[in-house]
């Protein structure tokens, strides 16, 4: 059989086993006691069974192994594209002022979310502060194989290395990069009232992966923060590093004073930090890297060229003198405001009234040639339903760490659907299916 017959064939196998493979794989009590080997894991589990039901979805994606190839291609181009002295420029025009200080960190977990559309993996957005990997990599270690052609990889792992290492290999290289060799003791986990973020677990399960290997950790919202004696406190203990999990990108609000100040004075390492956010993740660096004319001044490559028109939608600012001809095409649209995070004041242009679509070009969006997602078919409550898919990339410095799926019903992504969730991704290999 040639390779194009056997990567058309592991396509196919993808979407068959998507749409009829309705096992579930994910072994509850095996979860129950991955969270259960640390302190305080009962809590954790309770936490998520209880408050969280639809975090987790009960059985797997599967992808085949030339679209998990394809998407890190994309994700290559664009860093390549990103590291452009002429892209930069172009970037830190409209970014906040604090994104123009620049750190030799350069922040973790990068996300890069993908749907399957009809021309494969098509770019959806970049995220700069993505969470759920280690949430993933725990959920990748409670699936038990659920029929003969699901024998295959671990979910979600790459090249053979343990996320939770991956992971904790980053933080210290994001260290080394500022500081050397001199000792990491405290890391403060960042976010605006933790504790009812939904995705406080993982802040719980971060601070465990930090204090098993011997540092100091802790969770706490900005507000808590002081800036003094030329350091980053929270109360009586001085901070090295922040893991930001905050979406105040550019540190403005009064709340995040002190760690702004404390960044700027290069007194404390952050990651991800508002540079990151600005390189990679407003939403209007697609509408750069989706633009032929322009890639080609800045004298990227054919083949660059070619993998990022092919892998992004087209994206395009919102303008008041294109309402009308937007209105038009709203049905093939999407719109996101351009600091937009976690498919907040994003819509569908199907399902725009004119009071939001006055809104949104009073404010600051773009609009995104809309890519449908593929599905999932599960058995939920007794009878079978089409769940969307979403592909994240958790990637540090161009290499992908760990591919993971969402699944949900509605018009953006959500932890609210029955059967839907974060899902392992199950890779289909060529060789496999040779």
């Amino acid at each position: 059989m040639s390779s194009e017959a056997v990567v058309e064939e592991c396509r196919e196998l993808a979407e068959r086993l998507n749409s009829d493979c309705q096992c579930v794989s994910l072994d509850r009590a095996a979860l129950s006691r991955e969270l259960g080997h640390a302190p305080d894991g009962a809590a954790l589990a309770e936490m998520i069974a209880l408050d969280r039901p639809h975090l987790f979805s009960g059985s797997t994606v599967f992808v085949s192994g030339e679209h998990v190839g394809r998407m890190a291609e994309i994700i290559a181009a664009i860093e390549r594209v990103a590291a452009l002295p002429a892209y930069l420029e172009h970037v830190l025009a409209y970014a906040p002022e604090v994104a123009r200080h620049r750190p030799r960190a350069r922040g973790v977990f990068l996300g890069y979310d993908f749907h399957l559309g009809a021309a494969g993996p098509q770019l959806i957005e970049i995220n700069t502060n993505a969470g759920g990997a280690l949430l993933n990599a725990l959920l990748a270690r409670a699936q038990q194989v659920c029929c003969d052609v699901v024998m295959a990889r671990l979910p979600g792992m790459l090249g053979g290395d343990p996320p939770e290492h991956l992971f904790l290999e980053m933080f210290l290289e994001e260290w080394r990069l500022e500081r050397g060799e001199a000792p990491l003791k405290t890391i403060a986990i960042v976010d605006s009232d933790p504790e009812r973020q939904f995705l406080y677990p993982e802040f719980v399960l971060f601070r465990q992966l930090f204090e098993r290997h011997g540092m100091a950790a802790l969770i706490c919202d900005p507000a808590t923060l002081a800036w003094r004696a030329g350091a980053l406190w929270q109360e009586d203990r001085r901070i090295d590093l922040v893991y930001n999990r905050l979406t105040d990108f550019s540190l403005e609000a009064p709340a995040s004073s002190a760690l702004r100040e404390a960044y700027l004075a290069g007194a404390v390492v952050v990651t991800p930090h508002p540079h990151a956010h600005a390189r990679f993740a407003d939403k209007r660096n697609l509408v750069a890297l989706s633009d032929p004319e322009l890639l080609s001044r800045w004298g990227v490559d054919a083949a660059t060229r070619r993998l990022l028109l092919d892998g992004i939608p087209r994206t395009e600012e919102v303008a008041a003198s294109a309402a009308s001809a937007l209105w038009g095409r709203r049905r093939q649209l999407f719109f996101k405001p351009v600091a937009g995070y976690g498919s907040r004041a994003a819509y569908r242009g199907d399902k725009l009234t004119r009071r939001v679509f006055e809104e949104i070009l009073s404010a600051a969006y773009v609009a995104q040639a809309l890519v449908p997602p593929s599905s999932r078919r599960l058995a939920v409550d007794g009878a079978l339903a089409d769940l969307k898919i979403d592909l994240r990339n958790y990637v540090y410095a161009g290499r992908v760490q760990l591919v993971s799926a969402r699944l949900w019903q509605g018009q953006t992504t959500n932890f609210r659907t029955p059967g839907g969730g974060f899902a392992p991704v199950l890779t289909l290999s060529l060789l496999e299916n040779a």
